[in-house]
């Protein structure tokens, strides 16, 4: 979030009492709050293109990825983007992705500038400050999905793995990324199959669960069918977002 944001007095963080009367009055912030005063401060997005369905949204995602793993990603003008966006933004999915710097958001789903909210963190799982930003682009930007992205041969999940295995700490921060994960990675232990592979989907699998159930914002999101959350895996080889079932 930048200075330009809170110039916007609908694009600002609020206490979780005050985003809720903005959540249920603005349909995910392009609805004014305060009468015909906020009606006349109402503006058309920046990128119209952006102002999707949750269902429509995911397919424009995917088609994004089938570019970019068939090598066919389309050339993109980034200048006159910046241009539109110095005024605001309207991302038409957001990404919890790894950290990992093989994983690019932008690059896989063959995005241009303002269509991606991305938050990125070692093995992807989603810590208070993630909801939070969650809750601000589904609450203020209107975005209609969000996308838990995994990726095989995790670093921090497989360090998680370990530390749990070897029973022994990792040293500064890390443990705090190892609490994180450990609870994907006990339950993928009681299943059958490669500890790796089974601890990273449980990861997102456990991720999609939090952000669904994440109230008051982004639950309410959901049952009223203004957001969805989805998880899928990234193939390193193929560059190919594998989307998990949805349930």
């Amino acid at each position: 979030m930048c200075d330009k944001c809170s110039e916007n007095p609908h694009q600002s963080l609020a206490p979780s009492r005050r985003s809720m009367m903005l959540f249920a009055a603005s349909a995910l912030g392009a609805a004014a709050l305060g009468g015909a005063a906020s009606a006349k401060e109402a503006k058309a997005p920046p990128k119209p293109q952006n102002v999707l369905s949750p269902d429509a949204a995911l397919k424009r995602l995917m088609e994004g990825n089938s570019r970019y793993v068939s090598g066919v990603s389309r050339r993109h003008d980034f200048k006159h983007e910046r241009e539109a966006l110095v005024g605001g933004q309207n991302p038409y999915a957001a990404v919890l992705s790894c950290a990992d710097s093989r994983i690019a958001p932008e690059y896989a789903f063959d995005s241009g500038r303002g269509d991606l909210f991305v938050c990125r963190v070692a093995g992807n799982f989603a810590g208070d400050e993630t909801v939070a930003s969650m809750e601000y682009t589904v609450a203020v930007l209107g975005t209609p999905v969000i996308l838990v992205l995994g990726h095989d041969n995790c670093g921090a999940v497989d360090a998680t793995i370990k530390s749990l295995k070897d029973d022994k700490p990792l040293p500064g921060h890390i443990p705090t990324l190892v609490s994180a994960i450990a609870p994907a990675v006990k339950t993928a232990a009681q299943q059958s199959g490669n500890a790796l592979d089974n601890a990273i989907r449980q990861n997102v699998v456990d991720n999609v669960a939090k952000l669904k159930s994440a109230a008051p914002i982004l639950n309410a999101a959901v049952e009223q069918g203004k957001l969805k959350v989805v998880g899928g895996i990234y193939r390193l080889s193929t560059g190919a977002v594998e989307l998990l079932a949805q349930g």
